[in-house]
């Protein structure tokens, strides 16, 4: 498609945009007693109108049935987890029984590493990219120390060239390559939070598995932004949040993937409770763990309902919608993000922004990082005062993602105009 940096042809996009009406959906903070323009879906999305009754529900029950909720509550809380695997099966590509919604996220990644991070004398090292969030950082090298290694001999981490923000994934499969003998696990983020890269998990996984290593991936900024294929592309487990671009609230439940081929290998190693013993068997209080044939089995715990209703309202939104088209909508919306930064850099006869996400459409999502060449923190403040909300990361990058259930071309139009009005203004 040809842009235009005109007010008049974001209007149109919005205005042909099949998916408009579901802004309405949502509550838009105010600033200035306007709505906001919010570009972090990325960090946390936004509250569906629908999420206060979804939870009130839940309250009502528990106000009326009490303990017996259980079993005679609207959505009755013993199954209640039963609800989310055939609509994230359609957002992360997998059967429904890889699916289980529990926990946070990096609780979920320390219990799937506990499982699948089995190092040996000779296999032990875990590949990943550098500067991956820092929880997942945490979580590597604490999973190194409790299997008594010294984390500087066991990560091994990928990073972009000189001169680059990303990573190329041929420099990848060479660490897969150079290394995969002592290999236990290649793990990455499905899209990394800071520059937005989407990663070629298919491949990674693919090369990960020729060199005889365990594949997993962190789908914290993927899962409800990018199309994921999870059973397909053969990786072995995943594990995603559910506050970013799933819209499911502050700290939401976690969602976890385990393929096909462990879900009823009940031999595999797993921090066990009791929600993921045998369903039929679970209340006679046996003191010998009976997996679930499913992802299931990794539960833990009863499950958090009221969390949960709030990710329920969120994904019936996404079910309406239909995936696919959120997909092609906020690549649509990244890639008038990038033209309208390329043209203020082109007015301004100046490179006074560097993208540090891929322009590859392919090789993105709704992220867009803009790497603030000249007076980056002057600009976002001013963004703030004219109702921007976007994330500042130091030293001086702007994380943007406009996301396709709520936001607008015309956004994205004004975003610019703020940023290049600043930019003159301080010339």
């Amino acid at each position: 498609m040809n842009f235009e940096k005109t007010i008049e042809f974001a209007q149109k996009l919005d205005e042909k945009d099949t998916l408009k009406h579901f802004r309405d959906k949502f509550y838009i903070p105010m600033v200035n007693e306007k709505e906001s323009i919010y570009f972090t879906g990325n960090s946390l999305g936004l509250q569906p109108k629908s999420t206060q009754d979804y939870v009130l529900n839940e309250l009502e029950d528990w106000a009326n049935y009490g303990v017996e909720g259980h079993f005679h509550a609207r959505n009755p809380w013993v199954s209640y987890h039963e609800l989310f695997p055939e609509f994230l099966a359609a957002i992360v590509g997998a059967l429904p029984e890889e699916i289980v919604v529990m926990n946070q996220l990096t609780v979920n990644l320390h219990l799937l590493m506990i499982s699948f991070y089995r190092p040996t004398k000779q296999r032990y090292k875990i590949i990943c990219e550098a500067k991956a969030f820092p929880s997942d950082q945490y979580a590597f090298q604490s999973q190194a120390i409790l299997h008594g290694l010294n984390p500087k001999d066991v990560i091994i981490e990928v990073h972009p060239k000189e001169g680059s923000s990303y990573i190329d994934t041929a420099d990848i499969l060479e660490a897969i390559n150079t290394h995969g003998n002592e290999t236990a696990l290649v793990i990455f983020g499905g899209v990394n939070y800071y520059s937005g890269q989407v990663f070629e998990m298919q491949t990674i996984c693919k090369a990960a598995h020729e060199a005889g290593a365990i594949c997993g991936f962190d789908l914290a900024h993927a899962a409800g932004n990018i199309a994921l294929e999870l059973h397909d592309w053969n990786v072995d487990f995943a594990c995603w949040c559910s506050y970013k671009y799933l819209n499911s609230g502050p700290g939401g439940v976690s969602g976890a993937f385990i393929h096909q081929r462990y879900i009823s290998d009940s031999s595999i190693p797993r921090l066990s409770g009791w929600w993921g013993h045998d369903k039929d068997s679970r209340f006679k209080m046996g003191n010998t763990f009976q997996p679930i044939p499913t992802a299931e089995g990794w539960q833990l715990s009863n499950a958090p309902v009221l969390s949960m209703s709030a990710h329920l309202a969120s994904l019936e939104i996404f079910a309406e919608a239909g995936f696919h088209h959120l997909v092609n909508k906020g690549k649509q919306l990244s890639a008038y993000l990038i033209f309208i930064i390329n043209e203020i850099n082109h007015s301004l006869n100046n490179k006074v922004i560097e993208i540090i996400t891929p322009s590859n459409e392919n090789e993105r999502g709704c992220q867009v990082s803009l790497l603030m060449l000249k007076d980056g923190k002057k600009i976002f403040d001013e963004l703030i005062k004219a109702g921007v909300i976007a994330d500042w990361r130091e030293p001086n990058v702007i994380r943007v993602a406009p996301v396709p259930l709520y936001n607008r071309f015309e956004e994205i139009y004004t975003f610019g105009e703020i940023i290049q009005n600043t930019l003159q203004n301080i010339q």
